[in-house]
């Protein structure tokens, strides 16, 4: 389970030019807008990540003085990448409590949620039953979690395959000893006559994806992007649904696939008549730009399939056993 609200250190404070009562705090990759003088480096502190869900009880100027809003039964904000003073500032920075050390998860201690968007009614469906356990959600880490591990993979030249992020809605169907399935990104949903309107299910059967998976006789997971009217804005203006994937799960082995692998099973789909896309590969086999942070950062700026500015990038080593993504800041902050 992602992070979201855990105790970190702080490794710099940076003036912000032009700014008396404000100053900049830098933790791991991050780096928020906080009070003067209210911390100090090396300062311990509870970090919170973007697109954390904060009780109104734990940060009510989140609110700025307005009813506070609500999600999954808590009434609170969700925390979303700003600009101060001209300045990024990504997360909430907050004093620690007594007994918390360096590395506690206090996601759940401090009833955190991860927002996510709510569904269009075109997605909802019919529930079967929650996401399955042996299967894997799919959520890649932030580069900016991840500095010294990127590091090291930076020195020692690991070759990665680099794909741009798409911003659809995340839709995993799958083969396990003869029965096939389709979720969402928290729920499995019933495949029934009820049902066949539903986005997931109708994608699924449409582009064949169903049927192409009981022909390869596989347990695997086809996980991937699903696009399209009415889902996300339609960023990439698609004329239908369509799924784009990223992963491959096998669920015998309990593990992602490789790149490589990935694609050879994808093109064995393709081959009994799946009709959906691979997401876009922008780069494959090559070592990292750079160990830094802001360097990836930069270059998860860029276009998408067909809009201007793309969600990001993920990267994932060529063995399938380290990856990351990168989003866009422009991408972020323009977000509604």
């Amino acid at each position: 389970m992602r992070k979201l609200a855990s105790v970190r250190k702080i490794h710099e404070i940076a003036p912000i030019v032009g700014a008396d009562a404000i100053e900049l705090a830098k933790v791991d990759g991050w780096q928020v807008v906080v009070k003067k003088d209210e911390y100090q480096v090396n300062d311990l502190v509870i970090y919170l990540e973007i697109d954390s869900w904060v009780p109104n009880e734990l940060a009510p100027f989140l609110s700025k003085d307005k009813e506070p809003k609500e999600f999954e039964g808590v009434k609170g904000e969700r925390l979303r990448t700003i600009k101060l003073r001209g300045c990024l500032s990504q997360g909430l920075i907050l004093p620690i409590i007594n007994g918390m050390i360096e590395g506690d998860d206090v996601t759940d201690f401090l009833n955190i949620k991860k927002w996510d968007r709510p569904l269009p009614a075109q997605l909802v469906g019919q529930p079967k039953g929650l996401f399955p356990e042996f299967l894997r959600k799919t959520d890649q880490e932030r580069a900016q979690n991840l500095q010294s591990e990127i590091a090291i993979e930076h020195h020692l030249g690991s070759l990665f395959e680099v794909t741009i992020k798409l911003d659809g809605s995340s839709i995993t169907v799958y083969h396990k000893d003869g029965e096939v399935g389709v979720c969402s990104r928290n729920l499995e949903l019933k495949i029934n006559e009820e049902n066949q309107g539903n986005a997931f299910i109708k994608t699924a059967t449409n582009t064949r994806l169903l049927s192409a998976l009981k022909a390869l006789g596989k347990n695997i997971a086809v996980q991937g992007e699903l696009m399209g009217e009415g889902i996300q804005g339609n960023r990439e203006k698609l004329s239908e649904h369509n799924i784009f994937v990223f992963d491959i799960f096998d669920i015998d082995e309990q593990r992602y696939l490789s790149p490589d692998e990935r694609l050879e099973v994808y093109g064995t789909l393709s081959n009994y008549g799946f009709l959906g896309n691979h997401c876009p590969l922008l780069e494959i086999r090559v070592p990292l730009i750079s160990a830094d942070i802001n360097d990836l950062l930069s270059y998860a700026e860029g276009k998408s399939l067909s809009h201007h500015i793309r969600e990001g990038l993920v990267y994932k080593r060529m063995d399938g056993k380290f990856s990351f993504k990168t989003i866009s800041n422009k991408f972020l902050l323009g977000e509604k």
